[in-house]
């Protein structure tokens, strides 16, 4: 549970999805993806039960965050948050005025394996090969489109740590890291870091 006494894990466990409906929901991306063979997929309100409204949360594990790589047979799916952990209401886009960034559904071919410079640094998948656009919190909220480091991460355990990263539970994320990490070694070789992976966020 996070500071609050809510449950930030869904107690069904991992999420469930057959790679036959995966590639159902992938179909809009089919034709761009076949040029990355390592593939992230994220869906938002995987599991809406899970916070206090009985719909998508933040700060809890309510989404599903997926490697998916056809090459290899691989097709492994992890809890995951794709949202912020808190909200922040603000207006405009400077550093200092902009509200709290959340990720826009879409694809998004940016990233590379590097390092994640939060509170605690370590190996993660970072937007490093061009900009993303989130909504950020607002009164209403807005687009904003940018080089943010919406990265994929490790989560914390009694809160998601995202600014609008995309996170995972500490307790699944170095099989998730690994996998990724150990596929894309078989990809790429010794250029494994070079190469960019794509991440679709899809909306449950």
């Amino acid at each position: 549970m996070n500071m609050a006494g809510i449950k930030i894990l869904p107690d069904v466990g991992r999420p469930q999805i057959s790679s036959t409906n995966l590639e159902i929901l992938l179909l809009p991306f089919q034709d761009q993806l076949q040029r990355y063979p390592l593939t992230i997929i994220g869906i938002r309100g995987f599991f809406p039960s899970v916070g206090p409204t009985g719909e998508n949360d933040r700060n809890v594990y309510d989404d599903a965050i997926i490697v998916r790589v056809p090459q290899l047979g691989v097709l492994s799916a992890f809890n995951g948050n794709t949202d912020p952990t808190r909200v922040h209401q603000g207006w405009g886009t400077s550093e200092q005025t902009r509200g709290m960034a959340v990720l826009k559904t879409g694809l998004w071919p940016v990233y590379r394996f590097d390092v994640h410079h939060g509170s605690q640094p370590h190996d993660a998948l970072c937007q490093r090969a061009g900009k993303v656009t989130v909504m950020r919190d607002g009164n209403s909220p807005y687009a904003d489109t940018g080089n943010f480091g919406i990265n994929i991460h490790r989560g914390g355990y009694t809160k998601t740590s995202s600014l609008g990263c995309q996170t995972i539970p500490p307790e699944q994320w170095d099989e998730f890291y690994g996998l990724a990490c150990g596929a894309a070694k078989q990809l790429w070789g010794a250029a494994w870091k070079n190469e960019v992976v794509a991440y679709v966020l899809l909306e449950n």
